[in-house]
């Protein structure tokens, strides 16, 4: 065995007394096990909120969607349509027709974001199995307390939850809901039937899916909302396409861009939700330079420990030096020594921060309360957290004892 390595392990693990220097450097021990933990911990905490929340999105926003490059519609004729559903990859195809709309219901109102989809929107993103309330009905379907229904020209609306309750709508509900879009191409007119386009559909039910989502969307029948704004029947604001599990969506992609050209701009979710992804990413570093820094605390009780021992063992470095030891070597002792106090204070953090995760994953103790969609914290450990932590924590304390030990005079 290498004899600094050697000495510098006895005097970490073979200590007869236990004096004050010797608690400090536990406690420095247990500072930089305690930090790693919480680096854990919190990482993996914030990963499972961030994939509930990418979830969620990911529920409503489809894995691919195509938008005119240049204005807001664009007509399925004169694009290669047909096309889209044979790209390899590509597991289906949904128009959707968008547009803000004034909703108005008894005295009620709202400003939403009026999303017309045809029958494959469900295949896209799933929206029929997260309803809270209700059946996924957008035309000519069967609904209790709302007579002929059947009829195909009937419609319905399905809401954000927010929009559902401020509006006062009830599961009982069986009035229509107003929906006002302004005319195209027409000056405003002095009456509202002179400036808008009025249709009338039924309310069949409300999702709960994210709070930007639930306090803005409305979904209808695409030919309902063709219809209010005057569309052709084959014109669209965007395109939602559905992947299959073992697609590579970067490939498939770059062949949806390269069948469409220019014209159209074709986007994943981080493309269709951009300042959500860069906040995300943003926090997530700034939380860990907060835990970062807290590490960097916990070394200086390692410093100050190191600092303490040296003048603990000062007949130990004179009989050293006795036996011709140089001054490098000494400082090499030394910064081993606290090496190896980093490295098990590391180690004793992993190993705990994967175990309350693990615990936490398993049982759920840490509740979030009432009113969330989980009941406990989500926690998402990832193998790139630990070995970052390591690092981290490693570096800092390598640098610290480095820098300190260097510096001293033996």
């Amino acid at each position: 065995m290498n004899l600094h390595l050697l000495i510098a392990r006895r005097y970490f693990f073979s200590r007869k007394q236990k004096t004050v220097i010797n608690i400090i450097s536990w406690i420095s021990l247990i500072g930089i096990a305690v930090s790693t933990t919480a680096l854990i911990v919190v990482l993996s905490v914030y990963n499972g909120i961030g994939n509930l929340t990418q979830s969620l999105f990911n529920s409503f926003d489809p894995p691919i969607l195509v938008q005119p490059a240049q204005g807001k519609t664009f007509h399925t004729s004169q694009m290669p349509y047909d096309q889209l559903a044979q790209v390899p990859g590509v597991a289906a195809v949904s128009q959707i027709v968008e547009e803000n709309a004034w909703i108005t219901y008894h005295h009620n109102q709202a400003i939403v974001s009026l999303r017309g989809v045809d029958e494959a929107y469900p295949q896209v993103t799933g929206l029929d199995t997260l309803l809270y309330q209700g059946q996924y009905i957008l035309n000519g379907g069967q609904l209790s307390g709302i007579p002929d229904t059947a009829n195909s020209a009937v419609n319905f609306l399905i809401f954000g939850a927010e929009i559902y309750y401020n509006l006062g709508i009830r599961e009982t509900s069986n009035t229509p809901v107003s929906v006002h879009i302004p005319k195209r191409g027409v000056a405003m007119g002095v009456t509202m039937d002179q400036a808008l386009n009025t249709g009338y559909a039924y309310p069949a039910g409300n999702f709960y899916i994210q709070q930007d989502i639930d306090t803005r969307y409305v979904v209808a029948s695409h030919t309902f909302v063709r219809q209010l704004l005057n569309y052709a029947p084959d014109e669209c604001t965007s395109l939602a396409l559905a992947l299959e599990p073992s697609a590579n969506i970067k490939r498939v992609k770059q062949q949806i861009r390269q069948l469409l050209g220019s014209d159209y701009r074709v986007l994943d979710r981080f493309e269709q939700q951009p300042i959500y992804y860069k906040v995300y990413r943003s926090e997530r570093l700034g939380i860990y330079l907060i835990l970062a820094l807290i590490v960097l605390i916990a070394t200086l009780n390692l410093v100050a420990s190191l600092s303490l021992l040296v003048l603990d063992k000062r007949r130990d470095i004179s009989t050293l030096r006795s036996l011709g030891m140089l001054r490098t070597d000494i400082c090499r002792i030394f910064r081993i020594e606290g090496l190896l106090i980093s490295a098990f204070g590391v180690i004793v953090g992993l190993l705990v921060g994967f175990v309350v995760c693990f615990v936490q994953q398993q049982f759920g103790l840490v509740k979030m309360g009432d009113g969330f969609i989980v009941s406990a914290f989500p926690v998402a450990m990832r193998l790139t957290d630990f070995l970052l932590t390591f690092l981290l924590v490693m570096a800092i304390s390598g640098t610290s004892v480095l820098v300190s030990i260097t510096r001293r005079k033996f």
